[in-house]
């Protein structure tokens, strides 16, 4: 074998500073380029470069397996793959990818019948691009006209256009600066769109009249009280109103703008409150709000549009049922619920009478899936569990069929009966019951012996559904376990279960990891050494902790695009994320015991001379919510401080940003190349 070159080692530069009368080191800090979002620093630039070097240095033995994965991983896609097509007013819509296209093509056909048209050739708009992707994508109600949004570097600032469907003509270009949604206004003369500002933060809703300059669009709502809010647009059920929302983490304020009426003034539902969420739909003259004024797992409330501040309940709140959203359509408010960590579908019609969508498995992940229409004749679902593909699936309230319209083909085949599948509840350290969703292959043996992939999230209030996936099935089909940790900090067994794993109560996040990961040793899945860890984002915030206080339980660390430079980035608030990340993490400027907490674990802050897993760590240059000098300042630390001979390996994606690579290929090559990465290290080449 080849032997490796030396890892890069980065120049340690003084810097420091104080805060709270503590004095924190930096040496690494000139790993931010100080022109960002420009990075352009040679020195920069060179380490990067680097450690993408070594990286390809250190996989280059091992890319036949890489290789041997992505094939896999490839052959249980459905190349020549669609939709299943949705009617929207006189229109059926769908997208199908050709074989061997990393994007698809977008089509409709009328109802009535008549050929294809291509809305949106999503191929050849990348073609020659190594970055792509689609982010909006709106028919005007008059069926005439486009809107799109494309983002062609990772960045998240999306460029809005318009176009003639008929003729393909472009109409013009609205703003390059677009992150959101895009509604139409009933005529389709107009449209609201929202834009985001240098620091990457969505803060204004404009109203643009085509054919006019937007230059001179009317602003609706500009956010200029609190600059970790952030302004997003929609549209209610019935399509009578746009939507303008602004809000953080823990906290809502909405604005109804009339569809028939953009030029309006804005009816605001209800004032923000600080730690009052709520959200807005419409249907028969009223308002229907899911609101956690009362109790912390929502209750639903309706008021008229007249006094939309005046609110009578319709579901009141419930400790056992997490309410998690509603829409209301025509003959039914259809709810979506969390009871006991298992998603629930309730239609309620208008006069009060319940129905529950059944749905067989014990553990699995349901949802309302795209239904346009304010008046569907059925309710289109999606499906899935840890052995079931994804399946589309059509509810009929009138006789209580569910039919199913599709099942995820996988062409290299797949049988759902090899596989098992457990739902374990395991007690951390304070006696909290985690939930814990585990996968493998028949035959593998609980001895004590196993080897274990181990993935969670833990943040924002997001839960990781126990779902399908046919990348996993590569580590399932070589004897591996695949496990879920429902953590806190997401929203698994209801909103109180994020809040226990957030701003204060953040440690409980990373003790639940570990007392999953050592209950999963006593129920002899796995023994400590071989286990294998993954987190992204605030997930490889994850990581990064539990690398440090238990390295020995672990046999590898895949770490994407790790939030890990934690306290100095919530020390910088001009950074795109940072005043709107405070309530989920606390603002260390203003809160000494915040400053504390977040330095007690922040990865960064808190590397130590000890012994570490083989890790490999993953950045985006261009990525606007973890930014690149994150990961790569931890792994320049690590490389400089810890005390054993594992291998270490950063990869920063050049030209892509928070989301990796975008085509539906490239992505899994990035996985195939991370289960190589714990094949290799866990002896299963």
């Amino acid at each position: 074998m080849t032997e490796l070159p030396a890892p890069p080692r980065a120049e340690q530069r003084p810097h420091e500073y104080t805060r709270h009368g503590v004095t924190i080191a930096d040496p690494y800090f000139w790993l931010k380029d100080q022109s960002y979002p420009e990075v352009n620093d040679t020195d920069v630039l060179d380490y990067v470069k680097a450690e993408n070097a070594y990286f390809e240095a250190a996989m280059k033995p091992r890319r036949k397996l890489v290789d041997t994965l992505f094939k896999e991983m490839k052959a249980r896609i459905k190349e020549d793959d669609a939709s299943v097509p949705q009617k929207d007013g006189d229109w059926l819509y769908w997208y199908a990818y050709a074989t061997g296209a990393q994007y698809p093509v977008h089509y409709r056909k009328p109802v009535a019948g008549g050929a294809d048209e291509i809305l949106f050739d999503e191929p050849g708009e990348a073609k020659g691009l190594d970055y792509f992707q689609l982010g909006i994508l709106e028919v005007s109600p008059d069926g005439r006209l486009l809107a799109y949004a494309t983002d062609t570097n990772g960045a998240e600032r999306y460029t809005l256009k318009v176009r003639e469907i008929a003729t393909g003509r472009e109409i013009e270009t609205i703003s390059s600066v677009v992150n959101g949604d895009v509604i139409w206004a009933a005529d389709s003369q107009s449209l609201v769109y929202t834009e985001v500002n240098d620091q990457w933060r969505s803060y204004r809703a404009l109203h643009h009249i085509l054919g006019t300059d937007p230059a001179g669009d009317r602003v609706i709502y500009e956010e200029t009280e609190n600059p970790g809010f952030q302004v997003g647009v929609g549209d209610t059920q019935d399509q009578h109103w746009i939507v303008i929302a602004t809000g953080d983490n823990q906290t809502s304020e909405i604005r109804l703008l009339p569809a028939a009426d953009p030029t309006a003034e804005p009816i605001l539902v209800s004032a923000r409150r600080e730690k009052h969420e709520y959200s807005v739909d419409s249907a028969h003259g009223k308002l229907w709000i899911l609101t956690n004024d009362e109790h912390v797992n929502f209750r639903l409330v309706s008021a008229e549009h007249s006094a939309p501040g005046v609110w009578t309940t319709v579901i009141p709140g419930s400790d056992n049922v997490y309410l998690t959203g509603a829409s209301s359509f025509k003959n039914h408010l259809v709810i979506t619920e969390r009871v006991d960590g298992l998603d629930q579908i309730l239609l309620r019609s208008y006069d009060g009478e319940t129905r529950r969508v059944p749905f067989g498995e014990a553990s699995y992940s349901a949802g309302l899936s795209t239904n346009p229409e304010f008046d569907p004749e059925v309710y289109r679902l999606s499906y899935s569990s840890m052995v079931t593909p994804r399946t589309t699936y059509e509810f009929d309230p009138a006789t209580e069929a569910l039919t199913v319209l599709k099942v995820q083909e996988i062409p290299s085949g797949y049988d759902a009966s090899q596989y098992a599948t457990e739902r374990l509840m395991i007690t951390a350290r304070d006696g909290a019951r985690v939930p814990v969703s585990v996968v493998y292959k028949k035959g593998f043996e609980k001895d004590g012996n196993g080897k274990l992939f181990l993935y969670a999230y833990g943040a924002y209030g997001h839960a990781i559904a126990p779902s399908f996936s046919t990348v996993r099935l590569s580590l399932l089909d070589r004897g591996w376990a695949y496990a879920i940790a429902h953590i806190r900090g997401g929203d698994d067994l209801g909103y109180n279960w994020y809040l226990q794993g957030k701003a204060e109560q953040r440690w409980n996040t990373f003790t639940d990891f570990t007392d999953v990961a050592k209950g999963l040793v006593a129920e002899k899945f796995t023994r400590p050494g071989r286990i294998a860890i993954n987190g992204g984002s605030a997930g490889g915030e994850l990581m990064g902790v539990v690398a440090n206080t238990d390295p020995e339980l672990w046999g590898a660390v895949v770490a994407d695009v790790p939030f890990v430079d934690v306290l100095n980035t919530m020390l910088d608030e001009s950074l795109p994320l940072t005043p709107g990340e405070w309530p989920e993490w606390g603002n260390p400027i203003t809160d000494k015991a915040a400053f504390e907490l977040i330095r007690s674990y922040s990865p960064y802050d808190n590397v130590a001379a000890k012994d570490y897993p083989p890790m490999l760590i993953t950045g985006g240059l261009n990525d606007p919510r973890v930014t690149y000098w994150e990961p790569a300042k931890w792994a320049a630390k690590l490389r400089a401080t810890k005390t054993d001979d594992n291998i270490l390996l950063l990869k920063t994606n050049m030209g892509a940003g928070h989301g990796g690579k975008s085509g539906r290929f490239d992505s899994l090559e990035e996985d195939a190349e991370a289960f190589a990465f714990v094949l290799w290290q866990l002896g299963d080449e």
